[in-house]
């Protein structure tokens, strides 16, 4: 049989756990009147109250996942040779590499309204952005305009430069984590075609500039080669300082020829009268040797045109000038050849640091922040909002 103490022992326990039970209901149900009291008192404090308890439902239960997918890359040029002096702006900021300018107009270019639109017909970012499963806050409205997408769009993608490390980081959200991580990929691959589309469109360009140089020297080469042609046909003459070479040979030969004949005129006048018939011939000879000596001196600059030293100075001046212009020619066209060269490989290379990941959890939102932030800005703009209400009526008072 069941011992009487023991159940009066049982049922105090049961009766003081019911008691306990009540007085804490009825204080729950007192606070709760305190509360309600309160709110109604001050209608701020209440909306505050119930803007917070919406903040946290949509936070903590209606807002949609959002998956962000992330990549790191560096552009890199790949003519090491062709590095300009990093500026002071490269130097304070540690990066001398060159690459930061790159980088940075990449940015612009992966942010712009033509990668967006791109990224939308490829993968139909719209459709994404806008589907029905997505909160009705955070998903991007049906009726959006271009303006609106892109506006969206850029909400939803990051490319920040690290200044430390040099590093592109380029971030993407999605409500997928294939979608995150598509985008991604498709923002690397925009990146690195802009990058080398744009070097080899600057290589074009100057190489379309020293093609037409190259032409107008080639011309230039031809016209002097000809004028040099055409100079010498007119004066009948292929080498005149060939020739004057020759003249000065005869003349050479002919001074020769002139001292022996004065030597030996000499020696006749030693026991020869001067109307010696040997004396009279020696004489002879010589002056015909002196006039021939200015004959050929007159050949190479005579007192009235047809000089030979100044044709001599008018071909070397001709073939100085097609000397030139060829030099110039050949110049052009080795850098053009080298130009050719160096456009025909990639200039500006993307080395990816981390490929774009696959998230694997949604990183956003942030749902109990959110929920917390919300919730004290909320109350802190009720106290703010109170405050001047009291101050308010004061004053009246």
């Amino acid at each position: 049989m069941p011992d009487p103490d023991q159940e009066t022992a049982l049922g105090g326990r049961d009766t003081l756990l019911l008691t306990r039970l009540a007085d804490g209901a009825r204080g729950l149900f007192a606070r709760a009147r305190d509360l309600r009291t309160s709110f109604q008192k001050s209608p701020i404090l209440a909306t505050a109250a119930a803007f917070s308890v919406l903040a946290a439902l949509y936070w903590l239960l209606i807002a949609s996942d959002r998956y962000v997918s992330e990549a790191d890359v560096i552009v890199q040029r790949t003519d090491t040779g062709a590095h300009a002096a990093p500026d002071i702006t490269s130097i304070l900021s540690g990066d001398t590499s060159g690459n930061r300018h790159d980088q940075l107009i990449m940015r612009e270019y992966l942010l712009s309204r033509g990668v967006a639109a791109q990224l939308d017909k490829d993968l139909n970012l719209s459709e994404h952005y806008s589907a029905w499963t997505n909160d009705p806050i955070s998903k991007l409205s049906f009726s959006n305009s271009q303006d609106e997408f892109y506006e969206y769009f850029l909400s939803r993608i990051s490319v920040e430069y690290d200044e430390y490390s040099g590093v592109l980081i380029i971030r993407s959200q999605a409500y997928s984590p294939q979608m995150a991580q598509n985008i991604t990929a498709q923002l690397v691959a925009a990146g690195e075609q802009f990058m080398n589309k744009s070097a080899q469109d600057l290589s074009k360009g100057q190489i379309a500039y020293l093609e037409e140089q190259v032409a107008n020297l080639n011309r230039r080469a031809i016209a002097a080669r000809k004028d040099v042609v055409n100079y010498q046909n007119r004066v009948g003459i292929a080498s005149p300082a060939g020739e004057a070479e020759a003249i000065g040979s005869i003349v050479a030969e002919l001074e020769a020829r002139n001292t022996q004949l004065q030597t030996e005129l000499a020696a006749k006048r030693a026991f020869l009268v001067d109307s010696h018939p040997a004396i009279v011939a020696l004489e002879q000879q010589i002056a015909a040797v002196n006039a021939q000596i200015e004959q050929e001196n007159q050949r190479l600059a005579a007192p009235q045109g047809g000089r030979l030293n100044a044709k001599i100075e008018e071909i070397e001046r001709l073939q100085a000038r097609a000397q030139f212009a060829e030099d110039v020619y050949r110049s052009a066209i080795t850098s053009l050849e080298q130009l050719r060269f160096e456009s025909t490989r990639t200039i500006k290379k993307l080395s990816i640091i981390q490929a774009p990941n696959l998230p694997q959890t949604a990183e956003l939102p942030e749902r109990l922040r959110q929920t917390l932030v919300y919730s004290l800005l909320a109350f802190l703009l009720a106290g703010v909002a109170q405050l001047i209400a009291m101050i308010i009526k004061d004053h009246r008072d």
